[in-house]
């Protein structure tokens, strides 16, 4: 084995103290003899529910010597809020220990850039691999393979069990379901995402009529997709069909469409026969490279988080790629519709505009509203293919004022629904509230607060009906005829500026391809960097794409502060000659950093994409939601 650098792990600290330990408080010390893998994380990024499920293989194959603990550190207010976290952990199905660090303590301990970041300990307490973004489960493995090795010869190596302690499960009709969507029998049909199902209520949003789905999760999304009709036992169906499903949206033919989130699928369910059918998806993630159109099942998609019926198509909104593609029923196909795969809030044409992680669809005339939930934005598009934004700023700004669309705020909504006088009503998930906004005044108010985690809402009968997905029911509202006043507040996100001087700043994405891989050069440049800032007067040049991993930027002192995004590419693959056909990844991550301009600021700003010895990161600077594949 390779000599490493020997860098001392940090201890673990957090405010928040520990879950699924059993009420035990754990230090590192207490971990001597584990491999231990920290999964910096937090519950509203995309990615970090990718690693989450990459990590659940590697956690059961290696339950007798690796521990994995996700240290939850949060970008949202609402992150910060315990009992939100212990909700994520359930609602995610987390089986491993994790430390709620509100304060962000142990990431400063690690120096950790973005979420979500992977740190590898060894049994004797050294780090000794740290990898940001996601996809680098096929590198963590082997390394784990080797240091069991290593240690086990060295006799450094406890097996037995871990210090995972599941909690005591809750009995409750819904568990974290997350869209509903009313039946042409006035029945409910809900996603229970949690229980990897769907459950058909009665009219009352509370009696169960059918559960489709057997609750167990369905699989690995690498393993392929069935079609499954319903079981022999009255009200149940068999097969293990859904994985966390969320959207829901009814089709000309009668059935619904169903976003299938970690199966990176779309299904269709047939309320008359019950059965489920798979209309788009392979069951595997999308990666770059990936191709973005073609027959609708054997083209890969990235975790679908909501859909809806408009102009003749099925509209997607693809949370794990932040885009919006489509499925046209009469070709079979799906294809891209919006959006780059960069994570940003830009309008304009559909090709060119930036998303992040768009998880709520509502069609409404001439328009498909979009809930954009990383960019705290409710944004549409037109018939014509033009992106719009109707509120929101970008990644970084957020809370809950209402009042003129240009200065009013929300925080991270995942649901947008029409309303018959032509406003859209906003489930304002981390505010807790049911917002709606007025294109005919572009004003901003609240309609109902003290929800719980609000996902997703539909109309019956002039009520609307509110997913309460923390609260694991449906709440039926009317309407109110005047607007909640409440106490306007505002946020940035909590991460530190860093500092840079006016003129050039060298910006470097350091890339070392992962043991056993190098760079792929086969067809060209393996290496791709695209830089931009908000706002764009930031950058007086060097913003643009390019194939080097370094750009010499000039930044403009009289703007003082923004965000520079960064997205960085690479191409690497298995170095083994004899190896005729190489396995080969893709190593993707983008950035917002935040900076302002100082006299004393750094000239370089380091930012790392893959796999890195822990002491050569250097300075660097904070990340926004860093990801490995589509940002």
């Amino acid at each position: 084995m390779a000599t490493r650098a020997r860098v001392r792990a940090p201890e673990l600290i957090g405010r928040g103290g520990w879950l699924n330990t059993g009420d035990k408080q754990y230090t590192l010390r207490e971990l001597r003899g584990k491999i231990v893998v920290l999964d910096f994380w937090t519950f509203c990024c995309i990615n970090c529910l990718h690693v989450l499920d990459e990590l659940r293989e590697l956690e059961e194959k290696h339950r007798d010597t690796l521990v994995i603990i996700g240290v939850h550190s949060p970008k949202f207010v609402h992150e910060a809020d315990h009992r939100a976290v212990v909700d994520a952990v359930e609602r995610y199905q987390v089986h491993h220990p994790v430390l709620d660090d509100p304060d962000l303590a142990t990431w400063k301990q690690y120096a950790v850039r973005a979420w979500p970041t992977l740190v590898v300990i060894d049994p004797e307490g050294y780090v000794v691999a740290q990898h940001a973004g996601e996809g680098h489960a096929h590198a963590i493995a082997r390394l784990v393979a080797e240091l069991e090795r290593e240690h086990t010869a060295k006799g450094t190596l406890r097996r037995g069990d871990g210090p995972y302690v599941a909690p005591e499960p809750v009995a409750t009709e819904l568990r974290f379901p997350g869209k509903a969507v009313l039946l042409p029998s006035g029945n409910f049909l809900v996603s229970d995402t949690t229980r990897n199902r769907l459950v058909e209520l009665g009219p009352d949003g509370e009696s169960v009529v059918r559960r489709i789905g057997n609750g167990l999760p369905g699989g690995v999304s690498e393993e392929p997709l069935s079609d499954e009709s319903p079981g022999d036992s009255p009200g149940e169906s068999s097969g293990r069909v859904l994985n966390e499903p969320q959207g829901l949206a009814l089709l000309p033919d009668g059935r619904v469409a169903v976003a299938d989130t970690v199966h990176h699928s779309i299904k269709a369910y047939d309320p008359e026969s019950g059965t489920v059918t798979t209309l788009a998806g392979t069951g595997r993630q999308w990666w770059q490279g990936s191709p973005t159109a073609g027959p609708a099942r054997e083209v890969d998609l990235s975790s679908p988080w909501d859909v809806a019926w408009w102009q003749g198509r099925l509209w997607i909104a693809m949370a794990g790629t932040h885009q919006l593609w489509t499925y046209d029923p009469a070709t079979d196909t799906v294809a891209v519709a919006a959006g780059t795969t960069n994570e940003g809030l830009v309008d304009g044409p559909a090709a060119e505009a930036w998303f992040a992680q768009p998880s709520g669809l509502a069609a409404a005339g001439d328009r498909l509203w979009i809930a954009d939930s990383e960019n705290s934005a409710l944004r549409w598009i037109d018939t014509g293919g033009t992106v719009h934004t109707a509120v929101g700023t970008g990644l970084f700004d957020f809370g809950h004022r209402d009042g003129a669309a240009a200065q009013a705020l929300f925080q991270h909504p995942l649901g947008v629904t029409a309303l018959p006088d032509g406003s859209v009503a906003v489930s304002d998930t981390y505010n807790h509230a049911l917002r709606r906004y007025d294109p005919a005044t572009g004003e901003v108010t609240t309609l109902v607060t003290d929800l719980r985690e609000p996902s997703g809402a539909v109309l019956v009968d002039g009520d609307i009906v509110v997913v309460e997905s923390a609260r694991h029911r449906l709440t039926r509202l009317r309407l109110p005829e005047e607007a909640v006043r409440v106490e306007a507040v505002a946020h940035r996100t909590r991460r530190a500026a860093t500092a840079i001087a006016a003129g050039t700043l060298r910006l470097d994405v350091v890339f070392q391809a992962p043991a056993g891989q190098k760079l792929d050069t086969r067809y060209g440049p393996s290496t791709r960097l695209l830089v931009s800032a908000t706002p764009p007067e930031l950058l007086a040049s060097g913003a643009g794409a390019g194939t080097d991993l370094f750009r010499e930027l000039e930044i403009d002192a009289s703007v003082g502060a923004g965000v520079l995004h960064v997205s960085a590419m690479a191409a690497s693959c298995d170095d083994d000659p004899a190896n005729e056909y190489p396995a080969c990844h893709v190593h993707q991550q983008d950035w917002g950093v935040p900076v302002r301009v100082a006299d004393d600021g750094v000239r370089r700003l380091p930012l790392v994409l893959a796999g890195m010895d822990p002491q050569a990161q250097g300075d660097g600077a904070d990340g926004a939601n860093g990801a490995a594949g589509p940002g």
